[in-house]
C-alpha cells in the first residue's frame, strides 16, 4: 500500500510568522509552526513531520507531493554532497536549514518513499489543502494564536510528535535569500563590464535596476525571495563538479535554447555539452561564487551576477533563468575572465 500526501510551507513575510502542513484527506492531516520563519523551513518541516508521523508503516511507500524545488533537491541530489562535505555547499559556505536536513536525513533511513513534484496554486485538490493548512497555520501565529495541529495518523508515536514541534531556531537574517551582496547596486568597474559583455548587440529595453529583496518579494509581477534563492542554489549546485562531470545531470539543469559564452569566448549550447561529455571531455571547472546581484526580470525570469573565484583566477558571470512549468532552467550565461 501506498501513503500518498502532499506537504507545503507557508510564511507571511518570509522571514515572519510561518506554517507547515501535510495533507493525506481531511481525516489524516497535520500542521504547525512558529512565530518567525521561512517558506523553505516551512517546507522542509512538513516533510520531515510526514515522515516521522509515518514511521510506525514503514513498509508502506510514502508518496510525497511537493511543489518546492528546493525541498526535492534538497533530499534527493544535494544532501548526499553536503554531507560528504561535511554539510557544506559547493561554495564552502553552511547549508542553509541545517538542523532540519539533518533530521530529515535521519528520518529517511530505512524508508521506502519517491517525491514527486506538483505545481503550486494550480488547482491540485491535495496540494491545495496543505497549502491551505499551513498558511492558515501562519496565519494563526501572526495572531498570537495556537494553529489547528489537525488529527494526525493512527497510530503515530508521540514522542514522534513531541519531537516532531519542538522549536526550531529561528533563522539567521533572510534564509530565504543567502546573498551577501544581494541588494547591491552595479556600481564597480567589473560589474559595469560585465553588464557590457552581457548585452545584447541589438538595441533593447534597459534592464532594470537591482531591487531589494523586501520589494521582490512583495511585486506581484516578479519572481519571489524563494525563487532568487532557488536560482542561487541551481547556481551553485551547477558549477560543482558532481554536476559537471555527468550529462544527465547537467542536462536537467539546461532550457532547451540554452547557450553560453564561455571564458575563452566560444559559444557553447545543449548539443556542445552531449558531446563534450558524451566522450568524456571535461567542462570547464567550477568555483566558489561572490554574488553581486539577482535581480527578477518578471515573474519567471531571474538574473544573477556574480565572481566566480575559479582556481588562482576571477570570471565574472551573469546568468538567465527561465521558469518554465514550474521548473527554473538555465537560459542563457556569459563568463568574462577578470582582469
Amino acid at each position: 500500500m501506498t501513503i500518498t500526501a502532499a506537504a507545503d510551507g507557508s510564511a507571511l513575510g518570509n522571514p515572519g510568522p510561518a506554517g507547515w502542513a501535510w495533507y493525506i484527506d481531511d481525516d489524516h492531516w497535520r500542521a504547525g509552526g512558529w512565530a518567525h520563519g521561512t517558506n523553505n523551513m516551512g517546507e522542509l518541516m512538513a516533510v520531515l513531520d510526514l515522515f516521522r508521523s509515518t514511521a510506525h508503516r514503514p513498509e508502506e511507500e510514502l508518496h510525497i507531493l511537493c511543489d518546492s524545488q528546493y525541498v526535492i533537491n534538497s533530499v534527493t541530489k544535494w544532501m548526499p554532497g553536503w554531507k560528504k562535505k561535511g554539510w557544506k555547499k559547493s561554495d564552502g559556505k553552511p547549508v542553509l536549514n541545517l538542523e532540519l536536513l539533518k533530521d530529515i536525513d535521519a528520518a529517511i533511513k530505512g524508508r521506502n518513499y519517491r517525491f514527486e513534484w506538483v505545481k503550486g496554486h494550480a488547482g491540485h485538490e491535495l496540494n491545495e489543502a496543505a497549502d491551505d493548512r499551513a498558511r492558515a497555520a501562519a496565519t494563526a501565529y501572526q495572531a498570537g494564536q495556537e494553529p489547528d495541529a489537525g488529527p494526525g495518523l493512527e497510530g503515530a508515536s508521540t514522542a514522534d510528535e513531541r519531537a516532531a514541534n519542538q522549536e526550531v531556531p529561528a533563522p539567521d537574517g533572510d534564509d530565504a535569500l543567502p546573498f551577501e551582496d544581494l541588494e547591491a547596486p552595479f556600481v564597480d568597474r567589473e560589474v559595469a563590464e560585465l553588464k557590457a559583455a552581457a548585452a545584447p548587440a541589438a538595441p533593447a529595453p534597459a534592464a532594470p535596476a537591482p531591487v531589494s529583496a523586501a520589494t521582490a518579494a512583495a511585486a506581484e509581477t516578479s519572481a519571489s525571495a524563494a525563487d532568487l534563492h532557488m536560482v542561487f542554489e541551481l547556481e551553485s549546485e551547477l558549477l560543482s563538479p558532481t554536476v559537471r562531470t555527468d550529462l544527465g545531470e547537467m542536462l536537467a539543469f539546461l532550457h532547451p535554447e540554452f547557450q553560453e559564452i564561455s571564458r575563452d569566448g566560444s559559444l557553447t549550447d545543449r548539443s556542445t555539452i552531449i558531446a563534450a561529455l558524451s566522450v568524456g571531455q571535461p567542462l570547464p571547472a567550477g568555483g566558489s561564487l561572490q554574488v553581486l546581484a539577482a535581480n527578477p526580470l518578471g515573474e519567471n525570469m531571474v538574473q544573477l551576477a556574480y565572481r566566480l573565484l575559479a582556481g588562482d583566477g576571477v570570471v565574472l558571470c551573469s546568468s538567465f533563468w527561465h521558469r518554465v512549468d514550474g521548473r527554473w532552467l538555465l537560459r542563457y550565461r556569459q563568463e568574462t575572465p577578470s582582469a
